[in-house]
């Protein structure tokens, strides 16, 4: 039983003075999520227009089943919670992250690494963003601006440590890494990008709101948005030498110091880097402190809406669709070799013609946020399709919907998305960030249009060239995504269990409430797919599962690397990913 915002609670379980002077003002807003939650909830309609035979969604396909295939009986759920217990426990994971991991004077993560602590700055700066957009939504239509200055402190609190990380964040060493490395930068920053055009167009620069706390000029935070934006230009234009026409036919090579491997990380993060530039990049007025050369066309005058972005975008998913870059259940597969490689004047065969079929939950989600952006962008409901149809075969390889089920689907099972290191506790701290990665972005996927999303559509409007109803559009997608709302309570859920009593997350979410006496067998279940090397997780072995196998601490998830930020970061983001569906389900 989780104590109640009102009760006292010790400061090693609750947090810092300040949160908990903050945290029961909010409750307004908790009150005020519950009350629209129990009202009524008009649904979308969905039209045929966005389906397709591989990607409409049955109800029956995404509900959970009463039987698994073994015909084992299974309870049925229990009873969702509220949008206020949602508020209360994201809010709640927010705070130990920075509370447990943060150090203001560093200004950053000390026990991160240089690419999970730009992921971890996109998912504060995510957070707020649902923290803002959440308030506006429920107090523009209700209390006309009751809580803001308890919402205003919260998110003041959290962005001053985000700005912190600016200055705290290794951007000498990231420009020497791999080209994936680089793009999780650009990312983080256009994620900033993002929430300070929100925060300020909702409560303060003429957004037309009703709030009493509204103003004429816009949010202070708005200062840092030329830094935020120049760091993510500098980082994409560095990354951008890693397009490579030479082999395959094109692709992001992975790291420009090893072997040709072109992977699906670093191009889809490609992708999703190129789109957002394109879409919310606001322009770069500095032009220090470094040059930096790109083997593409790169935009010069560093403004915004720069066709040269959204080229590369198109341009990347099409190579990443049309590669064959998938292997089992037709999830995205690590990577390509080229066979016979020696040397750029001995290049072996030139094609990507060695897959290892590893499969990896984040593998199935930046390209979500990217598909999204490309039918910002273009109108063209394909890109919209492709994204349903991916989430599908997603949910479908962690076994939904058989609840009860303990066998391995290829990325969990019971419907608890896994990846393989999780339940041998031998995930390294790449794969510790994995499954963050994958619910940031399928929040994102299916994100309700912010207003800065509504001026870009409704300004290609007036353009020339014929673009289905984008409203329409919006609502039948939309709908779609609704769809998915009892998987990621289902997986908040789980992971919610793996709480210890200091309110930090572990990484298998997969073990059933607990019960210890079936981890050996979940254990041996997991295994990799045929063809697969699982290169992230380099713990990963025979020795190493048959030692994980040996369940002896009263709690699995403290085996391994245990509780760490990043998996910290994973309990964040799928918690802000149910906020977000249960507070469009109260307003719809």
């Amino acid at each position: 039983m989780r104590p109640s915002a009102c009760t006292e609670v010790p400061a090693g379980r609750r947090g810092s003075t300040l949160f908990v002077l903050m945290f029961p003002a909010l409750l307004i807003f908790v009150s005020l999520t519950n009350a629209l939650a129990h009202g009524p909830q008009r649904p979308l309609a969905v039209s045929n227009d966005l389906s397709s035979e591989s990607a409409r969604v049955d109800p029956e396909d995404l509900s959970p089943a009463l039987n698994d295939p073994d015909g084992n009986d299974v309870a049925p759920s229990a009873k969702l919670s509220h949008a206020s217990e949602t508020l209360e426990d994201l809010l709640d994971a927010l705070n130990v992250m920075q509370r447990e991991y943060f150090v203001l004077w560093q200004g950053t993560w000390p026990s991160s690494i240089d690419w999970t602590a730009a992921v971890l700055g996109t998912h504060v700066a995510a957070t707020l963003s649902s923290f803002s957009s959440s308030a506006y939504d429920i107090d523009g239509a209700s209390t006309q601006g009751l809580f803001f200055p308890a919402l205003e402190n919260t998110i003041n609190y959290f962005f001053s440590q985000t700005s912190a990380f600016y200055f705290g964040e290794n951007a000498f060493s990231l420009r020497n890494q791999a080209y994936d490395d680089m793009l999780w930068v650009v990312l983080d920053w256009l994620e900033h990008v993002k929430f300070q055009n929100l925060h300020s167009s909702l409560y303060y620069s003429g957004s037309g709101d009703s709030l009493s706390n509204s103003s004429s000029q816009a949010w202070y935070g708005t200062q840092f948005r030329d830094a935020a934006a120049h760091r993510a230009r500098i980082f994409y234009e560095l990354a951008s030498a890693g397009w490579d026409q030479t082999l395959c036919d094109g692709g992001m090579i992975w790291n420009p110091t090893l072997l040709p491997y072109k992977n699906a990380i670093t191009n889809e993060l490609f992708t999703s880097a190129s789109i957002a530039m394109y879409l919310y990049f606001p322009g770069d007025p500095i032009d220090s402190p470094f040059v930096v050369e790109s083997s593409r066309d790169a935009p010069s005058q560093h403004h915004r809406h720069d066709p040269a972005y959204l080229k590369a975008a198109i341009d990347a998913y099409d190579w990443l669709k049309n590669s064959n870059m998938t292997g089992v259940g037709g999830l995205y597969a690590d990577g390509f070799h080229i066979s016979g490689w020696r040397s750029s004047t001995q290049p072996g065969s030139r094609k990507c013609d060695e897959l290892n079929e590893m499969v990896y939950s984040y593998n199935q989600g930046v390209v979500l946020s990217a598909l999204r952006g490309l039918w910002l962008a273009t109108g063209e409901l394909d890109y919209l399709r492709d994204g349903h149809e991916l989430v599908r075969k997603a949910l479908r390889a962690t076994g939904w919907p058989y609840l009860s089920s303990r066998k391995w689907a290829g990325l969990g099972r019971g419907g608890v998305m896994e990846d393989t290191c999780d339940s041998h506790a031998s995930c390294s701290q790449d794969g510790q960030t994995f499954k963050s990665i994958f619910f940031h972005h399928l929040a994102e996927f299916c994100r309700p249009l912010r207003p800065e999303e509504v001026a870009f559509l409704e300004g290609r409007a007036d353009e020339s060239v014929p673009r289905p109803d984008w409203e329409d559009a919006v609502a039948q997608h939309l709908g779609i995504c609704r769809a998915y709302k009892s998987w990621v309570e289902h997986n908040a859920r789980a992971a919610l269990v793996t709480r210890d009593e200091d309110g930090k997350f572990g990484q298998w979410w997969g073990l059933p409430y607990g019960q210890m006496d079936v981890a050996s067998e979940m254990v041996n279940s997991s295994t990799l797919p045929p063809g697969a090397n699982d290169y992230r997780n380099s713990g990963f072995d025979a020795a190493a599962a048959a030692a994980a196998s040996q369940v002896s601490p009263r709690d699995f998830n403290d085996q391994g690397r245990g509780r760490t930020v990043e998996t910290q970061a994973g309990g964040l983001a799928v918690l802000r990913a149910l906020l977000q569906w249960k507070t469009s389900d109260a307003l719809s």
